[in-house]
């Protein structure tokens, strides 16, 4: 009797286990407009960073980080200030030696004959830019329009005259003018799409690019484009945007277009330095999209945050799983309890009709 009513119970466990985890994926399924992860409100992700920062920035960390930027060559000044700042804030006093070792850096970094040679270098060559608001040496050359249409024109005339291609900056050439003349679909707006595709393209030049995103930019170069009909053009056509429109197949460019849009809310919340310091923790759309609702959540601080935190986490805190994922999970979890449990059970019953055997048979034949 004990034994019938305890399976009759691990059934229906089982059964209504089975229902809720069928039910709650049946409805993430069939309704679009829910998702199983959300992205937290601006304010949810200001608390969840405080409350991670509460244990991460602890004085010997901030002094270690510190001292690990200040080794780096050429030294990152925007992370530097950004970790003291992270410090101000917090009131943690640096130790004397550390102080006195930024000063020093400080003062070899930025004197008045280290600014002239990091510009004039910049000016030749955004590799050789460092970090830090030098970089305006470069900005006219590479955040307008005008820029892009370069861009475009030059990549293109490579390719017809079978110099090597630099695809990386064609897609974003295209993407930048795209917000312009080719009228690719964004949620952000064309100006957000032209910032961040400017923003990217010097990045690209700094060498501060992650390859998962370079790959994607040069996919969107090598499929986006009738390199066919590329090779056919004419030296006057090249800085012809009708002509180069003909060439170019948008819908290859989307997928860029939404990075770039987000790189361009980055830059909008927190600065064209602090965009390229972020850009190089960006490795799909997954990330740009979170990174753009961290800077937009915390502004120019999303610098010092990222440093104490790290990528992972901090844009992990940015968004959470929903009410129907949780009850999916909770579901499902519930499902292999019910399973284990019966597991169990049947396991249970065949030892002690295991035993009962065992015992008869040790017992011998009866003495009538």
């Amino acid at each position: 009797m004990v034994r019938a009513l305890s399976r009759a119970a691990l059934t229906v466990l089982l059964v209504a286990s089975l229902a809720g985890t069928f039910l709650s994926v049946r409805h993430i399924l069939r309704n679009p407009l829910i998702a199983p992860v959300v992205t937290l409100s601006a304010e949810g992700i200001r608390a969840a960073v405080d409350r991670a920062m509460a244990d991460a920035a602890t004085p010997d960390r901030i002094a270690a980080r510190l001292r690990a930027l200040l080794a780096e060559t050429p030294r990152n000044w925007l992370a530097i200030d950004a970790v003291r700042d992270v410090a101000a804030e917090r009131q943690v006093p640096l130790p004397p030696d550390l102080t006195a070792a930024i000063a020093t850096a400080r003062a070899a970094d930025e004197s008045p004959l280290a600014t002239a040679q990091s510009c004039a270098a910049c000016a030749i060559d955004a590799g050789d830019c460092p970090l830090s608001p030098v970089l305006i040496c470069q900005a006219p050359m590479v955040l307008t329009p005008a820029g892009d249409v370069a861009g475009i024109g030059l990549e293109m005339w490579h390719g017809a005259s079978g110099a090597p291609v630099d695809r990386v900056n064609l897609a974003l050439s295209v993407v930048g003018l795209g917000s312009v003349l080719l009228a690719l679909p964004t949620e952000g707006g064309s100006a957000l799409l032209g910032l961040g595709a400017n923003v990217a393209r010097l990045a690209h030049r700094m060498g501060l690019m992650t390859r998962p995103l370079a790959g994607m930019l040069l996919r969107a170069g090598r499929d986006g484009v009738d390199w066919a009909g590329v090779r056919l053009l004419k030296l006057a056509d090249a800085a012809d945007p009708a002509a180069l429109r003909r060439l170019i197949r948008p819908a290859a460019f989307r997928p860029v277009a939404e990075v770039m849009t987000d790189v361009g809310r980055i830059e909008s919340a927190t600065g064209p330095v602090a965009a390229l310091h972020l850009v190089r923790y960006i490795d799909d759309a997954a990330d740009a999209r979170r990174l753009a609702e961290a800077s937009e959540a915390l502004g120019p601080k999303v610098t010092g945050r990222l440093e104490m935190l790290g990528k992972s986490r901090l844009l992990s805190l940015t968004t959470r799983f929903s009410r129907v994922a949780l009850s999916a999970v909770a579901s499902l979890v519930g499902l292999i309890a019910s399973l284990g449990l019966m597991l169990a059970h049947a396991m249970q019953h065949a030892a002690l009709r295991g035993l009962r055997r065992a015992a008869r048979k040790g017992a011998g034949p009866r003495v009538r």
